[in-house]
């Protein structure tokens, strides 16, 4: 055991023997023997879709003899619409809106000349997606200087954002986060890409770079991490679409 281990809180014992989902007014709840599940914030867990509902009861019936929130994406990410999303949605999607005044899609490497087709390719159709479904016309630019994109581009992006819900807006967050661009996650959202696709592109610079100096075991196991919970967003944005 490490000593970042031995510090590490120890996880709480199960309580409970079983697990169910029962309707609500407001969707389904999720009950653990009999009993709703209650948010962080205290609040009821109820989602708005049974086969979410069913997912997440899941996570909560597949726990061993102590809890793991680790192993439950699902649950973290209906926690966080609940308590920090559902009261603050406008911030929300103005923030995931501000990822497009720096979205990675914009920033273009000026060498070496292999890197900047491969960019071209993977990020060109996705801008060009943008302007014509989401009316977001955003510029291009090599090198790190910062962009200052057109005010109409980053409110067009904002305006696509009003239509989610709590929870899509949460999980849409969270892939804008780990992927640094609000245009791949609207793109996977209105299903111009798949999630591998997204992860595909986002991840041009990170595989090029593996290419020419080699693995890097540290960077993978963070990669991975960040798709996990990638994975997770992409899975709860399809289970709310089966409404």
């Amino acid at each position: 055991m490490t000593a970042k281990d031995a510090l590490r809180a120890p996880l709480p014992k199960r309580f409970y023997k079983d697990v169910s989902i029962a309707p609500h007014d407001e969707g389904f709840a999720i009950l653990l023997d009999g009993r709703p599940v209650r948010t962080p914030a205290k609040r009821q867990l109820v989602l708005g879709v049974e086969a979410l509902a069913e997912a997440v009861a899941a996570e909560w019936e597949a726990q061993g003899e102590r809890i793991d929130p680790a192993a439950m994406p699902l649950t973290r990410l209906a926690n966080t619409a609940l308590d920090a999303v559902a009261d603050k949605m406008e911030g929300v999607a103005s923030d995931i809106a501000a990822f497009a005044a720096s979205d990675l899609l914009c920033y273009r490497a000026e060498a070496p000349e292999a890197l900047v087709r491969r960019q071209a390719d993977a990020w060109d159709p996705l801008l060009a997606w943008a302007k014509s479904a989401l009316g977001a016309d955003l510029a291009v630019r090599s090198g790190l200087m910062p962009i200052e994109q057109p005010p109409q581009a980053i409110a067009s992006v904002r305006r696509a954002l009003d239509r989610l819900d709590a929870l899509s807006l949460a999980a849409t967050h969270v892939l804008t986060t780990l992927t640094g661009s609000a245009i791949l996650a609207l793109a996977h959202v209105e299903g111009r890409l798949s999630l591998e696709e997204a992860w595909s592109a986002a991840t041009v610079d990170e595989r090029w770079q593996s290419e020419q100096w080699g693995r890097d075991a540290e960077a993978e196991e963070k990669a991975a991490q960040r798709l996990a919970e990638a994975t997770a967003a992409a899975r709860c944005l399809r289970l709310l679409r089966s409404r």
